[in-house]
């Protein structure tokens, strides 16, 4: 139910708050780093011009101690050392200044390859809860199509689809949309694919339609218990006026048993577009960040967007290199992080990505 949604979607604002304090200590290591290195080439260059005056009043003293003659020559050896002196503060200054400028420069570039990490793992820890919050969203529908398959009226009317039956599974999933808001309709086929009853025929009139050749009617029709289920793409879906939505099946058994013979296949669909968005858009990037948060298939085909671009004709073009997670920079400079999904309980995942894109746009 969205409750559970609700629930999860708590978590990255803490995460959030906690990775701007650290983007905000190594901005403040950054400045305080090359204010440091502005101050010594600043006091370097004030001494190099005060050596540069002694010099020059010890070349003057040179001069006036050779017009004096005899008499002027203990001064010009002071002179001279005055000159040496001056020259070897500069000395010392210029090297002083030299190797500032490198081991602050050398700091600088530490910290902002730190910054750069930190950043590219905080994407990664976010990628990760973008694909955590739609799996747990996604294992309770697994429960949920389970569940309902074993429902008397769904095993009555699988097992004798007549109209007193039919009428009164189609009340019955129409209770159950009424208290599950994440689902568009309910559909009871009958194993060779043809739509018995559904939750909501006052808006789509799919009764006596054929679904056979779907890939998820495929599936479900080879699964070998009421314990199993399949998880099918997500889609447009002509029948329900091409909304995006992720289909979720189960065989319903004679008797409700998960070990007996199938008699029909209860199909759920998932409002995927609306979820999805909601995972999406809630993760707690800054604007700062020129963020794109994605959800991509196991085909790298973009499911989700946070941007609302591309669902479901957009691939990327992925870097993977064998990782289920990491970050890298593309070819134009924008950050990419990816986590694979981890699953949940007995929801495996379908091999799907959370991916941010951050420079995007």
């Amino acid at each position: 139910m969205s409750v559970a949604l609700a629930r999860s979607t708590a978590k990255p604002a803490a995460n959030s708050a906690n990775d701007e304090d650290e983007s905000d200590i190594s901005a403040l290591i950054s400045r305080l780093t090359a204010e440091v290195n502005q101050v010594a080439c600043d006091k370097t260059k004030s001494i190099q011009k005060i050596t540069n005056q002694m010099k020059m009043l010890a070349l003057n003293a040179l001069i006036e101690s050779s017009r004096a003659g005899a008499q002027g020559a203990g001064f010009a050896v002071v002179a001279q050392e005055v000159r040496n002196v001056g020259q070897q503060v500069e000395t010392i200054a210029r090297e002083l200044e030299s190797q500032l400028t490198n081991r602050t420069g050398n700091l600088m570039n530490s910290i902002a390859r730190m910054s750069d990490r930190s950043r590219g793992e905080r994407m990664v820890d976010l990628s990760l809860n973008a694909i955590e919050l739609i799996d747990r969203n996604l294992y309770e529908r697994t429960c949920d199509v389970r569940w309902w398959a074993t429902d008397s009226a769904v095993v009555d009317c699988a097992a004798a689809p007549n109209a007193a039956a039919v009428a009164h599974v189609s009340e019955r999933l129409a209770v159950i949309l009424g208290a599950y808001t994440v689902y568009l309709d309910l559909w009871l086929c009958d194993l060779d694919g043809n739509v018995l009853a559904n939750g909501r025929a006052d808006r789509y009139g799919v009764v006596g339609q054929n679904v056979a050749s779907t890939k998820w009617f495929r599936d479900a029709r080879a699964l070998r218990s009421g314990d199993d289920y399949v998880a099918g793409d997500v889609e447009s879906q002509p029948l329900l006026g091409n909304a995006q939505v992720a289909t979720y099946c189960a065989s319903v058994r004679a008797g409700g048993k998960a070990n007996a013979a199938a008699t029909g296949i209860l199909a759920i669909h998932f409002d995927w577009e609306a979820q999805a968005r909601a995972i999406v858009q809630g993760v707690r990037v800054s604007a700062a960040d020129k963020a794109r948060v994605l959800l991509v298939d196991s085909h790298l085909r973009v499911i989700a967007a946070s941007d609302g671009q591309g669902i479901l004709t957009e691939r990327l073009q992925l870097s993977l290199d064998g990782r289920r997670s990491g970050f890298y920079q593309d070819r134009s400079g924008m950050l990419v992080a990816f986590h694979a999904t981890p699953g949940y309980e007995t929801y495996r995942g379908l091999g799907w990505y959370g991916v941010i894109l951050s420079g995007a746009g």
